[in-house]
């Protein structure tokens, strides 16, 4: 009888304990959802997202200037064409109240698997119909960093990427960016084709599902 009871005691236990564990876990699902709906709430008050406008070339010239080096920045002969025939490719982040182009995250189309550098010189490579994304650049000039807006644009963009039927969003970044874009959900394959800069490009993709 001892045996049994026990038995009954260590199993109510380790079902009170599992039961107490569900609530915590519970709690912080539940509070973290809070705080990220707090959080996207107060970017959308504060920014508005949208597509790129023609008459924004030069600003968005100026922040690709400033967030990368010049051995890996775009310039106007390289950015010009890529808003001219891809505009819906940008996802721009402005700051509503100063009507200042904060961030923006851009693109071209197409049905080739990896990111090669004729991407970034070459706006007619760009497929409307196009099933994958080429990611071109992820700029958040730096009085706008560490807001949580390079995640929002990477969110907003996949979704809406994601509902005009594309398949997958590729990007290439420097080793010390790896872990960040994994944070945004994109996979690691190691050191691509790219060699933009002179530097040695990780190729990383995520598959819209």
């Amino acid at each position: 009888m001892l045996y049994f009871f026990l038995l009954y005691v260590k199993k109510k236990y380790i079902l009170d304990r599992y039961e107490k564990e569900k609530k915590v876990i519970a709690y912080y699902v539940n509070n973290n959802e809070r705080i990220m709906g707090q959080s996207n709430k107060a970017l959308h008050e504060k920014y508005e997202f949208r597509n790129i406008r023609r008459d924004e070339i030069e600003q968005a010239v100026k922040i690709e200037a400033i967030c990368f080096p010049p051995n890996e920045a775009c310039t106007y002969e390289h950015m010009a064409p890529r808003i001219e025939n891809a505009p819906d490719l940008f996802l721009v982040a402005v700051d509503r109240k100063t009507g200042k182009m904060a961030a923006f995250l851009n693109g071209l189309a197409t049905n080739r698997e990896h990111l090669t550098d004729d991407f970034f010189t070459d706006a007619n490579l760009h497929d409307p119909e196009g099933v994958n994304i080429m990611l071109l650049g992820l700029d958040v000039l730096p009085e706008y960093q560490h807001q949580g807006l390079a995640r929002k644009l990477m969110e907003q963009y996949k979704e809406r990427e994601q509902v005009k039927g594309r398949k997958k969003l590729i990007l290439t970044c420097l080793p010390d960016k790896v872990e960040m874009y994994k944070k945004f959900g994109f996979k690691d394959h190691g050191i691509g084709d790219s060699v933009w800069g002179g530097e040695a490009w990780h190729e990383m993709d995520i598959v819209l599902e």
